[in-house]
């Protein structure tokens, strides 16, 4: 199976200008899976000149018409499901389980838009004299630029361009180049739902040479980004100098805080499925396991055993639980933080090393012991590692899910109403799950706070990020 991914714009599936392309690596046997066309800047040129006319078009479209492409596009989603989950497997790595549920959780992001796309409401204000009207409108912010990783291709381009589309703005989108077809699946439903030419640009290339030339262009009003809290940074001063708005979802290191009342097999369960989901490439993956002192050594033991029942190996054979780590850094970043971890006084309880010499396959891996000043303890791990540390008082938990910059997800287990108020008090994140892993669905606000970001990609708040406020004070002549 080989997947060539080209650029789309102007209404067309093309090559760049300058002709080039790049492998796209399979992760499972480091075979080339395709390649992806590499856009130039007279094709970036073409895709705002595209972005500016459809703009013109779509913020003139009405909601209910914006809504029936975008629940069109879902449909479609889910119907060729079947055919684009081995594709995502393959330039992803993740299972056919998880390129599955990426699949029709990006058409649930567009049914939910599509609805949204009704209520961008406005209000009267009333007025302090007779024959004055005061009007708040919301307008579509203008067409955006949208930057999405590799980890969720699909899942995170449905967020940016449900939303932009929903308020009526015209979307570039930059994808991935080492799982481009997630994004051109995408793209492809929503042309086949009878998107208008212009309204959406799909390019791939470096991404910083891209982000350079558009973000500055006065024809970009918007910009959304989902990646590394140094590139988010980077973006952000870009951003600002053009005072252009931009939401950002960047990186994390979720603690989670088990209390010594619950279920220690129920919960082992539930935090093995979501620590090591899509190996680890999460970015609101737990990270930093801190438990009661009471149920630690059991936890360990329980937790570390689950961890290493974990069945690894190519994400489209039947049983299999994890596939390869996306990108051969992710291979070289797991060995150096868990050597810098263990060199530190760290212990590994499981894991810990590379799975074969063919493909990026690494072990499901859990330490104990890990001093703060481990790299591990303060760098988003991102692939397949758990670090547990025990806690005496609920304060000391508190402290050490608090210290890190990052604040993007945390979760707490406990069967303590009390203890899981002062939590979702006194946690330092935008989003907090306690006793489950509700936090993806579209429906709620996705975002973090500190390094991790700033704005929402779901819930009513995503698609305000789109529209600007107009007031209106009309005296009756």
């Amino acid at each position: 199976m080989t997947s060539d991914v080209l650029l789309y714009l102007d209404g067309k599936w093309v090559l760049g200008s300058g002709g080039r392309t790049l492998d796209v690596v399979n992760p499972a046997n480091e075979e080339v899976a395709g390649t992806v066309a590499v856009a130039e800047r007279a094709d970036l040129d073409v895709a705002l000149a595209d972005a500016a006319r459809g703009f013109e078009i779509w913020k003139h479209t009405s909601p209910v018409e914006r809504g029936k492409v975008l629940r069109k596009a879902a449909d479609l989603l889910r119907e060729r499901a079947e055919a684009i989950m081995p594709v995502l497997t393959e330039q992803q790595g993740k299972t056919h389980f998880e390129s599955r549920y990426e699949v029709n959780a990006s058409a649930d992001s567009f049914d939910w838009f599509a609805e949204e796309a009704r209520r961008a409401y406005g209000r009267v204000v009333p007025p302090r004299s007779d024959g004055v009207y005061q009007l708040v409108l919301k307008e579509p912010i203008g067409p955006v630029a949208g930057f999405v990783p590799w980890n969720f291709g699909m899942g995170q381009a449905a967020r940016k361009v449900g939303a932009a589309l929903a308020a009526g703005c015209s979307i570039i989108l930059k994808g991935p180049e080492e799982t481009p077809s997630c994004c051109a699946y995408l793209v492809e439903a929503l042309v086949d739902a009878g998107l208008p030419t212009g309204v959406i640009s799909l390019v791939f290339g470096m991404p910083s040479e891209i982000s350079e030339y558009l973000i500055p262009t006065p024809v970009i009003r918007k910009i959304s980004f989902t990646g590394s809290s140094a590139v988010g940074k980077h973006l952000a001063a870009m951003a600002g100098a053009h005072m252009k708005p931009i939401t950002m979802e960047l990186g994390g290191h979720s603690p989670v805080i088990v209390t010594a009342d619950v279920d220690i097999e129920q919960v082992a369960a539930m935090l093995t499925v979501a620590k090591f989901r899509n190996a680890g490439q999460v970015c609101v993956a737990p990270t930093r396991f801190l438990v009661e002192e009471d149920i630690y050594e059991p936890f360990v033991e329980t937790f570390s055993r689950k961890a290493s029942e974990v069945k690894v190996g190519v994400g489209s054979e039947d049983g299999v639980q994890m596939g390869p780590l996306a990108n051969v850094r992710r291979l070289h970043a797991m060995e150096s933080l868990i050597a810098d971890a263990v060199e530190r006084g760290g212990e590994v309880r499981t894991g810990g090393k590379r799975i074969g010499n063919l493909g990026n396959f690494f072990e499901p891996t859990v330490l104990t012991g890990v001093p703060n000043e481990a790299r591990a303890m303060n760098e988003e791990p991102f692939g397949p590692l758990a670090m547990v540390r025990p806690y005496s008082d609920l304060g000391e938990a508190i402290a050490e899910a608090n210290r890190l910059d990052y604040g993007l997800a945390s979760y707490a287990f406990t069967k303590s109403a009390e203890t899981a108020s002062r939590l979702t008090g006194a946690v330092q994140s935008g989003m907090i799950s306690i006793n489950g892993f509700g936090l993806a669905f579209p429906e709620l606000p996705y975002g973090g706070i500190k390094d991790s970001g700033y704005g929402s990609e779901g819930g009513l708040e995503a698609i305000e990020a789109f529209l600007t406020t107009k007031t209106v004070s009309h005296t009756v002549a």
